[in-house]
């Protein structure tokens, strides 16, 4: 039977076995999937000791997505974008690189939300790796402005630099907080405030009536962003099915099945 895990450093919280034990079930792939505890200082280890045990694949969490670039042999160009991978696939070529993080926020929104990206204003709160991961994929959907927003502008900057060729002349632009201008059809927050159930110092203007405020955190009830969205008219979404999403594009990479998600997206919410 195929092996697949998902490594991390905590892991005891990941949901990810019972996802793609739901996938394996649905689309009648045999398969195991299991949790794997990596050293801090031993993720390349722990990669090849899962490959001699037969491992054809695995999921990256928090903090590895930047040591896996390092491990994979060859590099997808949505990794290779985002600069950080958290899906691998042991093949006989080697150990391939993937990032399906973006592709799984755009399927939610999309998808699930019901909520095109084709000619909207977007602003993404946040230039870290989080971000970083789904410009390309928002890009793709081609957007009539995409603003990224961070605390320093020079990093969000090197974003724009890095992605502005992609998007069309002045369809991708950087500023701070402070200076974000106009109303935006969807909001992205990919910073990690509402860890510490913080709000990013965004004015209540840039949602737009009708607007999506989407969080890629999850929580069983709304974040303070999206708190804060809802008390000026927009739409909530959190990062539950972004998370669905994304493993459900490692699940079609491993096996070459795309699962469907909307059932195990609604049991996983109501768990939460």
């Amino acid at each position: 039977m195929d092996r697949y895990c998902v490594f991390g450093n905590p892991i005891a919280h990941s949901k990810s076995p019972e996802i793609h034990a739901a996938f394996a079930a649905q689309t009648g792939q045999e398969l195991t999937y299991e949790k794997r505890l990596a050293p801090v200082d031993g993720f390349a280890a722990a990669v090849h000791a899962f490959i001699a045990e037969g491992g054809k694949g695995a999921n990256v969490t928090v903090p590895f997505k930047l040591d896996a670039v390092k491990v994979a042999q060859a590099l997808t160009i949505r990794a290779r974008a985002a600069g950080a991978v958290n899906t691998l696939h042991f093949t006989e070529d080697g150990i391939v690189g993937d990032n399906t993080d973006g592709a799984g926020l755009v399927a939610d929104i999309v998808n699930n939300a019901d909520v095109q990206i084709i000619g909207k204003r977007v602003l993404l709160l946040g230039a870290g790796g989080a971000a970083r991961g789904v410009v390309l994929p928002i890009l793709e959907h081609r957007p009539a402005q995409l603003v990224i927003a961070n605390r320093t502008v020079a990093t969000a900057g090197a974003l724009v630099e890095q992605f502005a060729a992609l998007g069309g002349e002045g369809v991708v632009s950087a500023c701070g907080y402070a200076d974000i201008e106009g109303a935006f059809d969807l909001v992205i927050n990919a910073t990690s405030a509402s860890l510490s159930a913080e709000l990013p110092p965004v004015p209540a203007s840039v949602f737009a009536p009708g607007s999506l405020a989407y969080d890629m955190m999850y929580a069983a009830s709304p974040t303070v962003f999206l708190q804060f969205a809802g008390q000026h008219g927009a739409r909530l979404r959190d990062g539950l099915g972004m998370l669905v999403e994304q493993a459900a594009e490692a699940f079609s990479l491993w096996r070459g099945v795309q699962p469907a998600t909307a059932g195990v997206l609604q049991s996983l919410r109501d768990q939460l």
